[in-house]
């Protein structure tokens, strides 16, 4: 099967878009985060909520999509043993080495922590920290923490998928598939904002995160079904205008209705909220967003960006240890120039441009070059991954460098 670049770039666009997002976390007002600095910005809240209804369903459709395109059906369980590796190891290291920065950054910063990172790191090791003082925890790092379950539920399930994903490669009734396609998404979306998301807050716990599996698990199972279709890929093509079109009046709606102020409470909903009109609308118009988005996405990236860029190998090659420091890096950066007062413009563009350098010179001197330190960031060893790139395997390399 033809590598499918556009999948590829769209991954480390949708990365680098993450980065951007969590460091501006660091400024929009009235949203919760790890440090905030005092240049906090009402009008980010609007690009903010754009940007987070797509953000990470498109992560989980991408690896969905990645699996289907690996065709590992003949070797499930091998592939189950690669992935649990490759998500494992970097989960485990992540938060009990990367994470840890964070946590101490945020605590010295809120002053609940004396000043020493290695005796935190032995406190923190030992799970010995006060209440409040930031114990072990996956941070950012959630997202490998979901995808491992529901990679292994996808290869439990793969055989009785087979049926369905057949039909969709090539539907009997195109227009039924088309219809099922525009409506039963947006129709489950909305189910679980009006029946899960009021009673069950986004946590990222895994357990009892009931919203977000109803959200994430879906769609990944989904774009997997959908992969390999050239029907789907050929429909989202011929409808990326009118997408397009329908995601900007719906994301427009959402706005427009907080604006007004009429948007639910964050947290737990009281009853109430639920049989208020303007709710609905604004959820559906929410949900009717995230697929659009989605399709429109999709659609033009087949379009724009289904060729071999010169720059896509060592971007996607990046992405994973890229994800996993960048967060730390924003925290630490943070910590260390909110209280220098350089002002609402420069502030900024410095923690941007310190969490970049800081992932690039990482990854390109330390975490490339070191042997052992490449599974740690979610990389292949040297040898095995120039034998892949020799080789020419888009089967493996798709294991390896979809991984994240």
């Amino acid at each position: 099967m033809p590598r499918r670049h556009d999948i590829d770039a769209l991954r480390v666009i949708a990365f680098a878009l993450l980065i951007l997002y969590h460091c501006a976390m660091v400024y929009v007002a009235e949203w919760d985060f790890h440090l905030k600095s005092s240049h906090t910005a009402e009008w980010l809240q609007s690009p903010m909520i754009a940007m987070n209804r797509w953000r990470m369903p498109l992560l989980f459709v991408i690896s969905g999509i990645a699996i289907g395109l690996a065709g590992v059906e003949t070797r499930r369980w091998r592939f189950a043993a690669l992935r649990t590796w490759r998500l494992q190891l970097p989960l485990l290291f992540g938060m009990f080495v990367v994470v840890a920065f964070q946590a101490y950054c945020q605590g010295r910063a809120e002053g609940r922590l004396a000043p020493g990172l290695w005796p935190f790191f032995i406190r923190y090791w030992r799970l010995d920290l006060p209440p409040g003082a930031g114990g072990l925890t996956w941070n950012h790092l959630w997202y490998l923490a979901y995808l491992w379950p529901y990679t292994l539920l996808l290869v439990v399930v793969m055989p009785v998928l087979r049926p369905l994903r057949a039909w969709l490669v090539q539907p009997s009734t195109p227009r039924l598939a088309a219809w099922l396609l525009a409506v039963v998404p947006i129709a489950w979306l909305a189910v679980v904002q009006f029946a899960l998301a009021p009673r069950y807050p986004e946590t990222h716990a895994l357990f009892g995160d009931w919203t977000v599996h109803a959200e994430s698990l879906p769609l990944f199972l989904l774009g997997y079904l959908l992969s390999t279709s050239p029907w789907f890929w050929a429909w989202v093509v011929q409808l990326r205008w009118p997408t397009l079109l329908v995601a900007c009046l719906a994301i427009a709606t959402e706005l427009s209705l907080r604006w007004l102020g009429r948007h639910p409470p964050h947290g737990p909903m009281p009853d109430w909220v639920l049989h208020v009109p303007w709710y609905a609308v604004e959820r559906i118009g929410r949900v009717t967003y995230t697929w659009t988005a989605l399709l429109a996405i999709f659609g033009w990236a087949r379009v724009q960006l289904d060729r071999p860029f010169r720059w896509l190998p060592y971007c996607s090659e990046a992405v994973f240890p890229w994800y996993i420091l960048h967060q730390s890096l924003i925290i630490a950066l943070a910590y260390w120039l909110t209280p220098m007062r350089f002002g609402p413009v420069i502030e900024p563009l410095l923690l941007i441009a310190g969490t970049v350098a800081g992932c690039l010179l990482l990854h390109e001197l330390l975490i490339r070059r070191i042997g052992w330190l490449r599974p740690l960031f979610g990389l292949k060893r040297r040898a095995v991954a120039t034998r892949i790139k020799r080789a020419a395997r888009p089967i493996e390399h798709a294991i390896g460098e979809q991984g994240s």
